[in-house]
């Protein structure tokens, strides 16, 4: 079956928000790299490198889901 326009407009939105996520999770391990660091400071950006990885795994999830829907609307017969 034919994927839809409306939902690949839907998972190239979701890969966009991913990687806006992303961003905004490597912007807040940069802030907190860019200190003079306690321990709680510390454990900060330790949790927040964490976080980073996981808006990475989510984008590249949400990017491979795009483009596998892409790969069979135009080569699938």
């Amino acid at each position: 079956m034919p994927v839809e326009v409306s939902e690949l407009d839907q998972m190239q939105k979701s890969y966009q928000n991913a990687v806006d996520e992303w961003v905004a999770a490597i912007r807040r391990e940069e802030t907190l790299a860019s200190v003079n660091h306690t321990v709680a400071q510390i454990d900060q950006w330790e949790n927040a490198a964490m976080a980073e990885d996981e808006a990475r795994n989510k984008a590249k999830e949400a990017k491979k889901a795009y483009e596998d829907a892409l790969r069979e609307k135009f080569f699938s017969f």
